[in-house]
């Protein structure tokens, strides 16, 4: 019974994103930016340009379009998380982002790797 029961309030969800679609199809502001897009997407075919191209055209014109993010984030993965490190026999605190810091390496040679993860602080 629970897959008739998912069957229909699909169907009852589909209806009514086409009534919404319906709406939507209908407003004049919707019309005129689809055909705006329309007309971009044509001239970018029309001289071989990429989205980003566009962007960099356009930045050109008024550098307030060109939000860093967009090329800056491109194809990059999030920053690591901050560790901080607190050796108890020294008091030293070490700030880091990966595992290869010099003063961590020196700390795990002397006291060990399991030792020195302990030290990690939240």
């Amino acid at each position: 019974m629970a897959k008739i029961n998912d069957y229909y309030q699909k169907k009852q969800l589909m209806e009514k994103l086409a009534a919404e679609l319906e709406q939507l199809e209908k407003d004049q502001a919707l019309k005129g930016e689809l055909e705006f897009e329309n007309k971009v997407r044509a001239l970018m075919k029309e001289y071989d340009k990429s989205p980003k191209d566009v962007l960099q055209i356009l930045s050109a014109i008024d550098p307030s379009v060109a939000s860093g993010k967009i090329d800056s984030n491109a194809g990059s993965r999030p920053k690591r998380p901050m560790k901080t490190y607190k050796n108890p026999h020294t008091g030293e605190v070490v700030k880091t982002r990966g595992g290869n810091h010099k003063t961590l390496n020196e700390w795990r040679q002397k006291h060990g790797k399991e030792a020195v993860q302990s030290w990690q602080q939240d």
